[in-house]
């Protein structure tokens, strides 16, 4: 009888969720896969939420979230939890994804034990290590300990080919997050949200990085609020993230403002069809910035940097900042510029096809 491959995806945050469980899916359905899922819980309750939505039952559930939990107690939870499942699975190849902390954590505890680590979004880099926080890092340091890299783009190739990491182990295979939409967006969705927001241009917000706290996200949002003002016919709806320090700052700058909603985290099919409805999306979140697209909607992102240049140079995405005043005239130049409008909805998502876990699945086949 052959043996199988033994593989352990390894993720804990709900955007992770979002883009592995398409990737868990696709390597389950393959007899030469023994396939097991660990996820930390660096997210909760939004982290359940996926994986209910894809019916993926985690293996080991490591439960590591904790109120006010830090870097640092992030980090070494993961690194203490996982040391005994990969002592006891003893896998052939762990696979993480993108650039969080858990991601980070697992790729070292991998390493400490000389087991595979394949890195899943592999390549991305604003280079400069602070920006975004901690995320910048984690890429870069996942990058020196992994054997296999599945790029969604060229270009995040290319940045590891400057970083000399070997060419035979660098895939171009695109985003998981466009795989997801499949499982997602339905063309009878309804909701009251959508019942409310009616006619109006429908703009969807996310924003919740680390480097936005405190004034940034003031800015950034009071340009928002200043155009919910100005018209008539636009709404907007923003799932506000947990953490009381946004909630404290969209309560205050959104107060007694009637043409939002703020509303609790959405569950991913909630939100992948609210954006699909939506006119024009705001964000400082990271897979956003490669899913709207997909669906026809120009992405403002509200950021100083982005580690995904190819939407900006593709022409879906723009790089507004935080400055209050960029955010008010960028959202209002699409908004009464129809032209502009289509010509960032039409260009083309340099982020994939769809087919990403297939394309993963195939090459780790190969490999092994």
């Amino acid at each position: 009888m052959t043996k199988k491959t033994k593989i352990l995806l390894v993720f804990g945050t709900r955007p992770d969720a979002i883009k592995m469980c398409p990737l868990v899916i696709e390597m389950k359905k393959r007899a030469c896969f023994d396939v097991k899922v660990c996820v930390t819980g660096q997210h909760r309750e939004m982290l359940h939420q996926v994986l209910d939505v894809f019916e993926v039952v985690p293996d080991y559930d490591m439960q590591i979230m904790k109120d006010g939990q830090s870097l640092f107690d992030v980090t070494t939870e993961t690194m203490n939890c996982l040391h005994p499942v990969l002592i006891e699975y003893k896998p052939d190849l762990v696979l993480v994804h993108g650039d969080t902390s858990t991601a980070y954590a697992a790729a070292v505890t991998a390493f400490y034990l000389k087991i595979a680590v394949g890195h899943v979004e592999a390549g991305l880099r604003t280079y400069n290590i602070y920006s975004p926080f901690p995320e910048e890092f984690n890429r870069q340091a996942i990058s020196i300990v992994a054997k296999y890299y599945f790029c969604p783009t060229a270009r995040a190739a290319d940045n590891l080919a400057r970083e000399n990491r070997p060419d035979n182990n660098v895939f171009v295979v695109g985003n998981t997050c466009i795989d997801a939409l499949k499982y997602t967006v339905r063309e009878s969705y309804h909701s009251e949200l959508l019942d409310w927001a009616g006619d109006s241009r429908l703009l969807t917000i996310t924003a919740h990085r680390r480097e936005n706290l405190d004034l940034p996200m003031h800015q950034m949002l009071r340009g928002i609020r200043r155009v919910l003002d100005h018209y008539t016919d636009v709404k907007a709806i923003y799932p506000v993230h947990m953490n009381p320090e946004v909630r404290q700052v969209a309560e205050t700058v959104f107060a007694d403002c009637n043409k939002i909603r703020l509303i609790e985290p959405m569950d991913i099919v909630d939100f992948h069809n609210v954006m699909a409805h939506s006119y024009l999306v705001l964000t400082d979140s990271g897979g956003i910035q490669e899913e709207a697209p997909s669906l026809g909607k120009p992405v403002l992102v509200m950021r100083d940097t982005t580690e995904r240049p190819e939407g900006i140079e593709a022409g879906t995405l723009r790089l507004v900042g935080t400055c209050e005043e960029t955010v008010y005239h960028t959202c209002r130049e699409l908004l009464d510029n129809p032209e502009e409008y289509r010509r960032m909805s039409m260009k083309q998502n340099p982020y994939g096809d769809g087919n990403a876990s297939v394309k993963i699945a195939n090459i780790i086949e190969s490999v092994y």
